[in-house]
């Protein structure tokens, strides 16, 4: 029988936009541009025999240059869960935005898994285009070739299993190599989505993310994804970024995240 894990979902900033600003092309849907919350989360699995943190957030200079508000550093919130860099937990990247991998030169001795795709794009000269170096930091990237150049990155093409219970999947659409991480849990299967589903309502309602590298690869992502849910073998969706993701799973009420955390199979 698989492993089954605890998920600590902690949300470490946030910011106000419109749906114009995080839907592609919201004017074609006929509906009101509205106001919509946007907030940062980042991941964490963990049982009695491993730690794995999925993505690393944003970076106090990637979020200054872009206005965001932090409600807590993520390794201030690391270290209220009891991890440290120094420990080396193994680190799964969904994909190389900065919002995504901004603290990554501190775990100097972690084992990092991600995409092939993901890694080859945000390493190559294409890249640099506008479109895509906004969502990214040339010092961020360039930690992520030390990772490699270190000997530390496992990289895979569709799948790959990164630990029992554990597995890793290349969604694409969003990045390149834009992945979700399938644990199991006392409450079923959880699909850490990151950025294949920013939001509930993008998935439900089939409305792409504004920033997409590939749009059909978006929408078979959606398809994927609906799939793992039909047949059963997930139980549980959590969205990238989502302000309603906290409320529809157990709160954490005490200590330092209180309120800006929430789990899935407390053990």
């Amino acid at each position: 029988m698989s492993a089954e894990y605890e998920v600590t979902i902690v949300k470490f900033g946030t910011r106000q936009a419109f749906k114009s600003d995080v839907y592609l092309n919201w004017s074609i849907y006929g509906r009101p541009d509205e106001p919509i919350g946007m907030d940062y989360y980042f991941w964490v699995i963990r049982n009695d025999v491993r730690t794995v943190v999925v993505d690393t957030g944003f970076s106090e200079a990637g979020g200054r240059r872009r206005n965001r508000t932090f409600l807590v550093r993520p390794l201030d919130a690391l270290a209220a869960l009891g991890i440290a860099p120094a420990d080396a937990p193994t680190l799964i990247v969904t994909h190389a935005h900065y919002d995504h991998i901004g603290n990554l030169h501190e775990f100097r001795n972690a084992q990092v898994v991600m995409a092939r795709s993901e890694y080859d794009f945000w390493t190559s000269h294409l890249a640099g285009r506008r479109q895509f170096s906004f969502v990214s930091e040339p010092v961020e990237i360039e930690a992520l070739r030390r990772v490699s150049n270190d000997g530390r990155l496992t990289t895979f093409e569709d799948e790959i299993q990164v630990a029992p219970g554990i597995r890793m999947l290349r969604i694409g659409g969003h990045t390149p190599g834009q992945s979700i991480v399938l644990v199991d849990t006392a409450e079923g299967t959880v699909v850490l989505a990151s950025d294949a589903v920013h939001y509930y309502e993008e998935y439900e309602g089939d409305v792409p993310f504004a920033f997409t590298a590939d749009l059909p690869a978006t929408y078979l992502g959606f398809d994927r994804i609906r799939r793992l849910v039909d047949r059963g073998e997930v139980r549980h969706i959590v969205s990238g970024h989502d302000p309603d993701t906290l409320a529809r799973f157990t709160p954490v009420e005490h200590g330092q995240l209180a309120g800006l955390a929430a789990t899935i199979g407390r053990r």
